[in-house]
């Protein structure tokens, strides 16, 4: 698969893929979908990649115009990539790359405010609902500014994953992939 920033300051540049199946980076038609539909909220935002795998989606917030970037990852092979991918986008500057469990991260208080918090982990592992209950359960990232972009197969859908402060405010399908965007309740 050929992965490849879509549009901003490193449009068209080819990014490096994870050596082996260990990551499922996103297409472009659904990084493009998703874009659309962030793009307005995107310029000078923080931006929160979780489980990062190649950094492309958060390297395509930066591009288009993220004022900063955390890609959290524990692999070291995709540690590597990432630092790869944001030197040859030239985006390493507005980044910082961590090896963390995401769920670590999430455990405690968040460094900043993040505008966006994209979690894209493994796949049928539940892992995504185990990051969201760890956001529902840790008051310190309930901002109702920020909202959170889950990606999974849709087959791994649970319909009533009982949050409180999570509220679902979108959901998009495309192929074998979702889109869940959750927002927390101004309570």
């Amino acid at each position: 698969m050929s992965l490849r920033v879509i549009a901003g300051s490193a449009r068209g540049r080819r990014l490096k893929a994870v050596p082996g199946t260990r990551t499922r980076p996103i297409m472009d038609r659904v990084k493009e979908a998703l874009f659309s539909i962030i793009d307005t909220q995107i310029r000078d935002a923080a931006f929160l990649d979780l489980f990062a795998g190649t950094g492309s989606v958060g390297i395509e917030a930066l591009s288009r115009g993220a004022s900063q970037a955390l890609f959290v990852e524990t692999d070291r092979a995709a540690l590597g990539t990432i630092r790869a991918n944001l030197q040859r986008t030239k985006l390493a500057d507005k980044a910082r790359v961590i090896r963390r469990s995401a769920f670590a991260i999430l455990d405690d208080a968040p460094d900043k405010p993040y505008d966006f918090i994209f979690v894209a982990p493994p796949q049928y592992r539940g892992m995504w609902l185990k990051a969201l209950r760890s956001l529902e359960n840790n008051p310190a990232w309930h901002d109702p500014a920020c909202l959170v972009i889950v990606q999974i197969d849709p087959k791994e859908l649970e319909p009533e994953p009982g949050f409180v402060k999570l509220q679902q405010v979108d959901q998009r399908i495309y192929g074998r992939t979702m889109l869940l965007f959750w927002r927390f309740a101004d309570l």
